[in-house]
Order: structure tokens, then C-alpha cells, then sequence
């Protein structure tokens, strides 16, 4: 019989303790650094682990370290379905009050990956596929993301993934994008000032308490999407995290 703790069974509990450990840590792990970062006996953290490598949900690397398996990645790819399913009325919503194309994302490893998107009806229109990755320094919902990390995480997801600049406005420096997450933080939205793409804008807002960090956006060529929409954009686009913030909660 499954020996079980408070409010569930305790196996599984531990089972998911130590993938989510190993995902904190950037996606691979020693076992002493497992051992380290959790009150689990040394022999059940080996138990567990060598069961979760048999079923393919862990992987052991050629120096010993063990990394997150290949079986996780259709677990991934049906969850962030399923948030984009979640946002895609909000989104149309979006669509539908500000005319221009709406987008989720959300962080996937060191890169973001967009998991839904309504687009605009005008004919010159921004489009992004979705399951794209993209880097989360050059997009909107990548800033967005960032800023409601630490400082010292964002320097490692910037350090890992690189800092390549598809335009010449792109912020391709460490420090100036700190100061740019900086203001940011400060007003609670970002702004991709054509740095994905040279004639495209984008105002983006975090998914506040979202089970894994994710953001929304509104983008559009720079001669519709200007400072003014931005304005009425930005409490809309507020209004539409914290309902999507709602309903995935609410699950």
C-alpha cells in the first residue's frame, strides 16, 4: 500500500519534488546537489531517480548528472496546449477591442514559446506561429517574463540562451537590459520597440500567479500600435491577464 502524507500520497509528492528541483536548477543536476536541496534520504533520492530514468522522465548524462527526459516533453507540449486554450477567448477579446494581433507565450527552458495567438483582421498584420521559440530578451513577452524574475536568473537564462540581436534596435548587453526590466517592473508592462522584428510594436503584460510564467501581448505595425494605444491598450491588457490569471487558477 502507497505510504502517504498529508493531503496526498507521498511517493508522488516526491517524485514531482525532485523534477521540479532539477527544473529550478536549470535542468540538470548531480545527486549530491539533489541531496542538498531537499530533506529526502540519499538512498530514496537514488530510488526515485533510477526508477524516473527506467521510465524515461529522467535522463543520466555521461558525467553522472541527470537531466530532464525526453517523456516530459509530450507532457509539456499537452499542458502548454492547454494553457493556450485557456487564453484564447481573452485573447479574440483582445483582438476584438484593439483590433491588432494578440498573443501568448510562456517560458520554456531558457526561451520563450508562443502557445496561442488570435490574429488581427487588418491585412499588414504582425504573425508569429505558434510553437515558435524565441529569445526573451528581443520580444515583449519575453520582457515581461524576465521581470517578474530575479536579477541573478535572468543573467543565467541570458547567459545560456545568448543575446543575439535580429534588429539593430535589439538590446544585446546584459546591464541594459536589466535597467530596461528595471522600468518594467515599475510601470508593468513591456514594450518590444522593434526589436523582433523593424516595423513591428508590441506591448506585452505578465500572467500574474500563472503555474509557469507566461504573458500576453498586443503587436502591430509601428504607424497603428504608438504610444496612444498604448495607452488604452495597457488596462486592457491588464484586465485580460488577471482573467486568464483567474481561470487557470480557478482549475
Amino acid at each position: 500500500m502507497a505510504e502517504k502524507s498529508t493531503g496526498g500520497v507521498q511517493s508522488v509528492e516526491r517524485v514531482f519534488e525532485l523534477l521540479e528541483l532539477i527544473t529550478d536548477a536549470g535542468g540538470d543536476v548531480t545527486l549530491s546537489e539533489l541531496s542538498s536541496s531537499t530533506d529526502l534520504p540519499l538512498p530514496t533520492i537514488h530510488r526515485l531517480l533510477r526508477t524516473l530514468v527506467t521510465l524515461g522522465y529522467i535522463r543520466q548524462l555521461p558525467n553522472r548528472r541527470y537531466a530532464l527526459g525526453p517523456r516530459l516533453i509530450r507532457l509539456g507540449e499537452g499542458a502548454n496546449k492547454q494553457l493556450g486554450a485557456v487564453a484564447r477567448p481573452e485573447l479574440k477579446s483582445l483582438v476584438d477591442q484593439l483590433g491588432e494581433t494578440s498573443n501568448m507565450a510562456v517560458l520554456d527552458s531558457d526561451m520563450v514559446i508562443y502557445v496561442a495567438q488570435v490574429p488581427s483582421l487588418h491585412s499588414m498584420r504582425m504573425f508569429t506561429e505558434v510553437g515558435r521559440r524565441a529569445h526573451t530578451h528581443a520580444t515583449g513577452v519575453g520582457k515581461a517574463i524576465l521581470a517578474q524574475l530575479d536579477d541573478d536568473v535572468v543573467r543565467g537564462i541570458v547567459a545560456r540562451a545568448g543575446m543575439p540581436t535580429p534588429t539593430a534596435k535589439s538590446i544585446g548587453d546584459v546591464d541594459e537590459l536589466l535597467a530596461d526590466l528595471k522600468l518594467i517592473r515599475e510601470r508593468g508592462y513591456s514594450i518590444d520597440e522593434e526589436e523582433q522584428e523593424i516595423g513591428v510594436r508590441c506591448f506585452a503584460m505578465a500572467v500574474p500567479n500563472a503555474p509557469t510564467p507566461a504573458a500576453i501581448s498586443v503587436s502591430g505595425p509601428v504607424s497603428r500600435v504608438d504610444q496612444s494605444f498604448g495607452d488604452r491598450a495597457v488596462p486592457i491588457l491588464r484586465k485580460a491577464a488577471q482573467a486568464i490569471s483567474d481561470e487557470l487558477n480557478r482549475h
